[in-house]
């Protein structure tokens, strides 16, 4: 009854914003545009369609506000303007009771919160759709900030995500467009971001692995998680005091270079992404912050781990030879590592490709370098891509959300920053040592130690499969051979007694007549 009653709601929240015009009004059912068009009575909305689709979102809770923050970063699926205005979603909701997220707490490690820490702070000091976070101290001193999960998250989220399978379902059958956006892809991919924003110990473990890659480079601080006291539910880590990044006058104040800042930003950006293929994919300025502690002075500091970027070898190298060509502008190189790579159909032209991308392209090129977007250029190529039905992966899709928001980051804290001149000669670096000889030197050494546990090996090997060699598949293999030579020479008998008799018959018709002519 309750899952009817969330139904209507939604239907009456679309309805209300006009989002059926938007999907239905097209539709090749006639039965459904007429009722479209008959819905559509007496109704006139001289808003855009994503704003529009923003505020029904904010409107139906915290769910469907991520679900927009996620659907935001599929540009390669929506139109610009209606991506820009999801962007826009904030999420914002209200703490849930201190006395919960103790119970919470007391649950997860099955003792008083007195006991687990000195001090406990009751008031939130951040709130979200699915955790707050509290200030704490614990018992040896060490001041620490403690994630609670909000309770009973884990059934609205199941509730809700059924609702939109269906929703998606619906789209997909009723809307021109709606196979092509993929819409029970897309909420399948936000199904497993939120389970794993749900796992809280998946969190601090990509805290932990990013704090292992980032240190030694003195840019970026990672908090360190307390594991004895994390759970699925709740995680405590250190506290980190710093100022918010968005505070850019404090900054100034404090003393730190803000143009250093935007270009360290950059920095730590590729050193994740091309490096370590392990990058963190939520870099808003809510989850960043400056530390001004003496010791660590003008770092960033790092928050919120549940959504990490994964790259593999090949992604890495792709982005790679993807960057070489873009900096060359062999547009044709890059049409064709879009075919090597099967993320267009086999049948896919290269030089109608080719020049869909140099008009994505060329108008970037042609700006000063300190205005040109790698992550408009991404943008566009993905846009560009709807054209071609190429396959875009969720790791480059996080990659380019990522992106955005750091290019967006450091221009912020310095306009004239020039992201071209800053990751060039750390991407040409990382591609020597990929590509190159560095590269094969590199993965020779890597390899070195398989190799010397597998050479002196070698000789039983040999003697293993020559011992094969004598095993019963040999011997049926053998006695197949003498069959087929048996055959052979019994094909062969047959061959040269029929030329035989046929010779002989020859033999016997001259003989004959040359009597005959004497």
């Amino acid at each position: 009854m309750m899952r009817l009653l969330r139904l209507l709601v939604i239907l009456y929240t679309v309805w209300r914003f006009g989002l059926d015009q938007i999907a239905l009004r097209e539709a090749p059912q006639r039965l459904v545009r007429w009722g479209a068009r008959l819905a559509g009575t007496g109704r006139r909305f001289e808003r855009p369609a994503g704003e529009r689709l923003r505020e029904a979102l904010e409107r139906l809770g915290p769910i469907f506000v991520k679900f927009g923050q996620v659907l935001s970063t599929r540009r390669d699926l929506l139109p610009p303007e209606v991506a820009d205005e999801l962007a826009r979603l904030q999420d914002r909701v209200p703490p849930f009771p201190a006395e919960q997220a103790v119970r919470s707490i007391e649950a997860a490690f099955g003792r008083p919160v007195e006991a687990l820490f000195e001090a406990f702070e009751r008031e939130p000091v951040a709130s979200a759709s699915i955790a707050q976070v509290h200030f704490a101290r614990l018992r040896d001193g060490r001041e620490v900030a403690v994630k609670v999960l909000r309770p009973g998250m884990l059934k609205v989220i199941e509730e809700d995500l059924g609702l939109l399978r269906i929703l998606a379902a619906w789209v997909e059958r009723l809307w021109p467009d709606g196979k092509r956006l993929k819409p029970r892809e897309v909420v399948a991919e936000f199904d497993k971001y939120l389970h794993d924003e749900l796992d809280l110990v998946r969190e601090a473990a990509n805290a932990t692995q990013l704090r292992r890659n980032m240190d030694g480079l003195n840019l970026v601080i990672v908090p360190e998680m307390v594991w004895d006291l994390c759970a699925e539910q709740v995680i405590v880590m250190e506290r980190m005091k710093g100022v918010p990044i968005s505070q850019v006058q404090r900054l100034r104040e404090a003393g730190v270079d803000i143009r250093k800042l935007a270009r360290d930003g950059v920095t730590i950006f590729f050193t994740q992404v091309f490096r370590d293929g392990f990058f963190h994919a939520d870099m808003h300025p809510g989850n960043i912050q400056v530390s001004i502690d003496p010791a660590t002075f003008g770092r960033y500091i790092a928050l919120d781990f549940g959504i990490i970027g994964t790259l593999t070898e090949f992604d890495k190298e792709y982005l790679a030879q993807n960057f070489i060509a873009f900096f060359r502008r062999d547009y044709k190189r890059v049409a064709e590592l879009h075919l090597e790579s099967g993320w267009v159909p086999p049948d896919t032209r290269v030089d109608e490709l080719e020049g869909a991308i140099r008009a994505c392209c060329e108008p970037h090129f042609d700006k000063p370098l300190k205005d040109i977007s790698l992550g408009q250029v991404l943008m566009r190529l993905f846009q560009t891509s709807r054209r071609f039905n190429v396959e875009i992966q969720p790791q480059l899709v996080l990659l380019q959300k990522t992106l955005l928001n750091v290019e967006g980051l450091g221009r912020q804290l310095d306009p004239d920053l020039d992201l071209w001149s800053t990751a060039k000669p750390f991407l040409e670096r990382w591609m020597n040592e990929q590509i190159g000889w560095r590269g094969l030197w590199a993965r020779l050494k890597n390899e070195a130690p398989r190799y010397a546990k597998l050479l002196p090996e070698l000789p039983r090997l040999l003697h293993h499969a020559l011992q094969q060699s004598q095993g019963p598949q040999s011997r049926e293999l053998q006695r197949l051979i003498r069959e087929q030579r048996r055959t052979n020479r019994l094909l062969q008998a047959i061959l040269y007694g029929g030329v035989g008799f046929t010779l002989g018959l020859l033999a016997l018709q001259v003989m004959t007549r040359a009597r005959l002519w004497w």
